[in-house]
């Protein structure tokens, strides 16, 4: 996992990359945030959605609620980027339109749009 800061109005975003899954469980999130704050000091998170399970993507698997709401309790930000069209649940879409017009988190198409979002959260 390689992490850089990205600096947007004065607030540190970490930028989170790998070859690897980072999140295929809750225990893995809580573990990616927990060194992510560690070493970068910053509780804002740009993600692409490669490094995240496919289980998070299936609502019924309640992984996406369970992370989602860890990340609220430590008072973590993440941007999820990436291409989301493929997908075609409705309780999906749903849920990314919701978690867009909140302050927490949301799924964007690039960086640039993730960084922008967490710097006005």
């Amino acid at each position: 996992m390689k992490i850089d800061i990205v600096t947007q109005n004065g607030i540190p975003i970490a930028v989170i990359s790998g070859e690897e899954p980072l999140i295929q469980d809750v225990g893995s999130a809580l573990d990616l945030m927990a060194q992510v704050k560690y070493e970068s000091g910053s509780s804002r998170f740009v993600i692409s959605k490669e490094a995240i399970t496919e289980d998070f993507f299936c609502l019924s698997t309640r992984l996406a609620g369970e992370v989602l709401q860890k990340f609220v309790n430590y008072g973590v930000k993440m941007a999820v980027i990436g291409d989301f069209s493929g997908y075609t649940s409705k309780p999906l879409k749903d849920f990314i339109y919701e978690s867009n017009h909140g302050s927490d988190f949301c799924f964007v198409s690039d960086l640039q749009k993730g960084i922008d979002k967490l710097a006005a959260m």
